[in-house]
């Protein structure tokens, strides 16, 4: 079950002396443990003010007439065992700082409890929605179609949860989005131990600073980062010895990078050990018409993986991988 909170925000009065806004989405995926934040917004290096979450503990979005501070002391309440709304209620009842009766943010923890709040003066159009698994809010958008779009398209999206919160943002900027137009975004994911490399908790977190077509560029970015996710897990599985499970990852590396050659070669060395030669020679296939230096980098593959070394001892398969093979 899914549990999130989608939201907007506006009001930030400094940015060359003009009202920006945002609108984002925060959830939860209980299945799989990750927590995020999607978002964008006419304002330069949106991800540096509004997504704020942390693995097993919950995540946060900052915004409108935005206290930052929000981020780091809702996690810092969650980690203590506060639920979401005891958050909520704390960081209002604490907060000293000017513009408290315009500020917006959201809330879920990891059991998947979720606040939204928009104060009475955040800048029109404010208002939210609520549903069974999400909550919608936002300011200085066209309307409220805007976040009943995001609730909709989360809900009807498959697959994991980086999709289904970019569909989510698609889908409020379709409808109208932020009024005054577009300029960064950001996606923010965690997970425990789920992130690249070692002891890493977070998932993605990608960043779109200032660019007239934000969402393009996310997309992009987003097929790039799953690309390496799939890549370094389809890894970690060879090494546990589980190639099904590799190769089915590897796979996925290919959808999200099909003009890279390393992806093809990754999954053509896991079909071979999977047993299946011809589609690992098509895999190479594609790689090689990607890699004008294939050669050299297949060596460095088989000298540096010692699963993929009895390859060079199968004669068969290395006469129609290289016909001048001697």
């Amino acid at each position: 079950m899914l549990s999130i909170a989608c939201l907007a925000f506006g009001g930030d009065r400094f940015a060359l002396n003009q009202n920006v806004s945002t609108f984002s989405i925060v959830a939860r995926d209980a299945a799989t443990g990750q927590m995020g934040i999607a978002v964008a917004s006419r304002y330069f290096s949106v991800g540096s003010v509004v997504p704020w979450a942390e693995a097993n503990v919950g995540a946060v979005a900052t915004q409108a007439d935005v206290n930052v501070g929000y981020g780091p002391k809702a996690l810092e309440l969650l980690r203590q065992g506060l639920s979401a709304q005891q958050v909520a209620d704390r960081l209002l009842a604490e907060d000293t700082f000017r513009g408290k009766d315009g500020r917006q943010f959201a809330i879920v923890d990891a059991k998947g409890n979720v606040v939204t709040y928009t104060a009475p003066h955040a800048p029109n159009w404010a208002g939210g929605q609520k549903g069974a698994n999400w909550a919608a809010q936002g300011n200085i958008l066209v309307g409220p179609q805007v976040p009943e779009a995001m609730g909709k398209a989360f809900e009807a999206t498959q697959g994991e949860l980086a999709e289904k919160l970019y569909a989510a943002l698609k889908a409020g900027d379709a409808a109208g989005g932020d009024k005054r137009g577009r300029q960064s975004a950001s996606m923010l994911i965690v997970c425990k131990e789920c992130g690249r490399n070692t002891n890493n908790d977070r998932y993605l977190y990608i960043n779109v600073d200032d660019n007239p077509e934000p969402f393009k560029e996310l997309r992009r970015v987003l097929d790039l980062g799953l690309a390496y996710n799939y890549g370094d897990r389809s890894f970690k599985f060879l090494e546990s010895k589980k190639i099904p499970e590799a190769r089915e990852a590897a796979e996925q590396a290919v959808h999200y990078s099909p003009d890279n050659s390393d992806s093809h070669m990754g999954l053509a060395f896991l079909d071979y050990l999977a047993g299946e030669k011809k589609a690992s020679l098509e895999e190479f296939q594609k790689a090689k018409d990607l890699d004008p230096n294939f050669r050299k980098q297949w060596e460095a593959e088989v000298s540096f993986e010692k699963d993929f070394a009895p390859i060079r001892e199968d004669k068969e398969f290395m006469n129609k991988l290289f016909p001048d093979h001697n």
